[in-house]
């Protein structure tokens, strides 16, 4: 039985104080159908919680109940974060600029917010697999360049220069594509988490929660069927792009720090329907796609019994 929150999620205001880009997609998707066809409050989609308030953390867990958050943000996200919040508690620089210096190891775990009651799963979407296959598109010089640079220490450019010379010619559909070749590991390991009935309900989340995030509600969107239209699940991705409006500089800085541009804070048009595409026809859809990592009938059958209202 599906516990009701008394959160309204459709307000104009926030829900929360610090958690942007939040929402439940079965009321996204319902809203935009205009009548129930998937469960509400079972998985909710957003931004990270790093700066979340104590009140946040409340309504998370007496509220919404979340039973597990899914974290698909990467190592040097992670590691970023545990910067940022040391730097908010140490004394301002003199502000003089300095040469880049190796950046030494961090606990990255030490920003993460803890929800009562809550198990948190990190599972990177962009990892090894996905790290290899964007360096094996580098040409010979920069591929050089960058293994020199991540093994000396300088990690961080590295990553910027993988950032400008492959993510940002691949764009976002591009690395979409990517993600659903190379991170097939991590993908196994979030859908056999959704397949689970005690992972519910479930909060997803990425950095922004527009992308990978994205393309994991996407995923779970079309295992639904054609119950789900595709403007429905184009209109649930898109509703990032102005949620994100309010902390633009402070993300479009992170975004350039990895070497991309602000093409990366939108939700380029055409992204649901290519991505869609692509699994259509390299695996003849997104059954026979999850089967090929490891996410066989039954496990899609639990998923989809979840989200679809009434069970079916």
């Amino acid at each position: 039985m599906t516990r009701q929150s008394s959160i309204d999620l459709a307000s104009p205001g926030r829900p929360f104080d610090n958690i942007i880009n939040f929402r439940d997609v079965g009321r996204s998707v319902n809203e935009f159908i205009g009548k129930q066809i998937l469960n509400e409050g079972i998985l909710f989609r957003s931004a990270r919680l790093d700066e979340a308030s104590e009140r946040d953390k409340r309504r998370l867990a007496d509220e919404l109940h979340i039973s597990t958050v899914i974290d698909l943000r990467s190592k040097t996200e992670h590691e970023m974060a545990t910067r940022k919040r040391r730097s908010e508690n140490e004394p301002s620089s003199s502000g003089e600029l300095s040469a880049p210096q190796p950046q030494s190891p961090v606990d990255a775990r030490e920003h993460l917010l803890l929800v009562p009651g809550c198990q948190r799963a990190l599972i990177s979407l962009t990892g090894k697999g996905f790290e290899r296959a964007l360096l094996w598109k580098l040409d010979w010089y920069n591929y050089i360049k960058v293994i020199t640079l991540a093994t000396t220490g300088y990690r961080d450019m590295a990553i910027k220069l993988v950032g400008e010379q492959v993510m940002r010619p691949r764009g976002l559909t591009g690395l979409a594509q990517d993600t659903l070749e190379a991170s097939t590991a991590e993908l196994r390991s979030v859908f056999e988490l959704l397949a689970s009935e005690q992972t519910y309900p479930v909060l997803v989340h990425c950095t922004q929660g527009k992308d990978r995030t994205g393309l994991v509600v996407l995923l779970m969107l079309l295992l639904v069927g054609e119950t789900v239209s595709p403007a429905a699940i184009a209109d649930d991705y898109t509703r990032s792009e102005p949620e994100l409006v309010s902390e633009f500089d402070e993300r479009i800085r992170e975004i350039r720090a990895l070497g991309l541009d602000e093409e990366y804070t939108r939700c380029p048009p055409g992204f649901v329907e290519a991505t869609t595409l692509y699994l259509d026809r390299r695996y003849g859809g997104v059954q026979r796609y999850l089967a090929s990592i490891g996410i066989d009938a039954n496990m899609q059958k639990r998923i989809r019994r979840k989200l679809i209202f009434g069970g079916m």
